[in-house]
């Protein structure tokens, strides 16, 4: 006679029937909400999600890595220094006057050498960016035959540093550039040297007491020698020279501002 208790087989397939026939519900489910939402990250955020915390792609116009004089990097060994490459020079052109001019083919100043360093005087670190040392091929000569004398004449002494000079074209290098900016430095026919240090460390004088004092004078000397027209030095520094071409400026207690004549 038939039971009327239900029959274990039956009901075990009955069961795994519902389960598969759920476990489809799910999958469909899943399929039709990520179809909707645009999908999930493996971490759960959305793919707009994603994409807003990836990091932005640099512009199609950014500029290449500049070549390695550019960077700044640590002080290269002492060999490095005595091969670093000469300036490029050729036949520049200064435009107008200093405090209202251009540069045409102008020439980039080293950013260190065997008897200079540069020394940037917005970032107060060395080397000083390309773009602040741009100058007449005359200019970047004079100054580098004018450093080496120097330091021939005091092996002894420290480095010299070398700040502004003009902007790759020349043109305004105001206030816009960093700190007080400069009146001229417009045409490639002015640069900034710093005087040197007791210290001899290689950096730019904080204060007059930490001037060498014989060191610059013997520096003003020798600019005043081979044709400057200008040497403009600090009012506190003691500086001395003829006149008409040294003289006593405001903001020139930490470095003295040369100017050649315009050969053209």
């Amino acid at each position: 006679m038939a039971s009327g208790r239900p029959n274990g087989r039956g009901s075990a397939h009955g069961i795994a029937a519902v389960a598969v026939l759920c476990t489809a519900i799910a999958a469909m489910t899943l399929v039709l909400v990520t179809a909707l939402t645009g999908g999930e990250s493996a971490g759960g955020e959305s793919s707009s999600q994603a994409a807003a915390t990836r990091p932005p792609e640099p512009p199609r116009d950014a500029p290449r890595s500049a070549p390695e004089d550019d960077r700044r990097s640590k002080r290269p060994a002492q060999e490095a220094i005595d091969h670093w490459p000469e300036p490029q020079l050729r036949d520049s052109v200064a435009l107008g006057v200093p405090e209202g001019g251009r540069l045409a083919r102008g020439v980039r100043f080293p950013r260190e050498g065997r008897h200079f360093f540069t020394w940037d005087p917005v970032e107060h670190e060395s080397p000083n960016r390309p773009w602040r040392r741009w100058g007449t091929n005359d200019l970047v000569r004079l100054v580098l035959d004018v450093l080496a004398d120097h330091r021939r004449a005091h092996p002894s002494a420290p480095r010299l540093g070398v700040g502004d000079l003009s902007r790759p074209h020349g043109g305004d290098f105001g206030p816009q550039y960093g700190i007080v900016g400069h009146a001229s430095h417009q045409n490639g026919l002015d640069a900034d040297i710093y005087y040197p240090l007791q210290s001899g460390e290689e950096r730019a004088p904080l204060s007059v007491d930490e001037v060498a004092h014989r060191l610059s004078q013997d520096l003003v000397d020798r600019f005043v020698d081979v044709g400057a027209e200008k040497v403009f030095v600090g009012p506190a520094t003691g500086l001395t020279g003829p006149p008409e071409v040294v003289q006593a400026i405001p903001y020139h207690d930490n470095h003295l501002h040369v100017r050649i004549p315009d050969p053209g």
